[in-house]
């Protein structure tokens, strides 16, 4: 098999729903690129491409990989204690985004979109070496799932976030930047 079959073809984000025209058109935007151009090697298989099936299951990320054809290949359940932090420095970081988009100067405003960008590439690295045991990706592959991830709690946040850090994060976050 050609590296070009170790990719995925297909991806969804498991009961997802948002009446948010924002954060649907992310979670369409994050998919199209990553369909665009990835690397996804489940640990041990040959040959793909690849589904994946993404959804958050009692606070752990839950990823259900299978076949082109649909056969089940796998199941990972990822826990998302260790990104919590980033996931919440990143929700922040995207409001002060939004709010800087109409009042700051260029200067500022490109400040905060390099901080942005810096924990989303912080938060896909560390993800990247999470999934290490079971699936490897490639960086590129690993931001746009973490886009993915951040979408998903921006439709349901108390589940990953504790008790402390959702009443921390004003509602507005849900309107902020995703970096693919």
């Amino acid at each position: 098999m050609t590296a070009a079959g170790y990719r995925l073809c297909h991806v969804t984000l498991d009961g997802f729903s948002s009446r948010n025209a924002y954060i649907e058109r992310e979670r369409a935007i994050a998919v199209h690129n990553l369909l665009e151009k990835n690397t996804f090697i489940p640990v041990g298989r040959d040959g793909g491409p690849y589904r994946l099936r993404l959804a958050l299951a009692e606070g752990r990320l839950a990823l259900h990989i299978a076949t082109e054809k649909g056969a089940h290949i796998m199941s990972h359940y990822l826990s998302l204690a260790p990104l919590r932090r980033l996931l919440k420095d990143y929700i922040l970081t995207c409001e002060s985004f939004y709010d800087a988009m109409a009042v700051a100067s260029v200067a500022k405003f490109e400040a905060i979109d390099m901080g942005r960008r810096a924990i989303h590439n912080d938060a896909a690295e560390l993800l990247r070496e999470r999934l290490a045991p079971k699936v490897t990706v490639d960086s590129d592959t690993a931001r746009r799932l973490f886009t993915l991830i951040y979408v998903l709690l921006m439709r349901r946040p108390p589940i990953a976030l504790s008790k402390d850090e959702n009443e921390s994060v004003a509602p507005r976050h849900q309107l902020g930047p995703v970096a693919v």
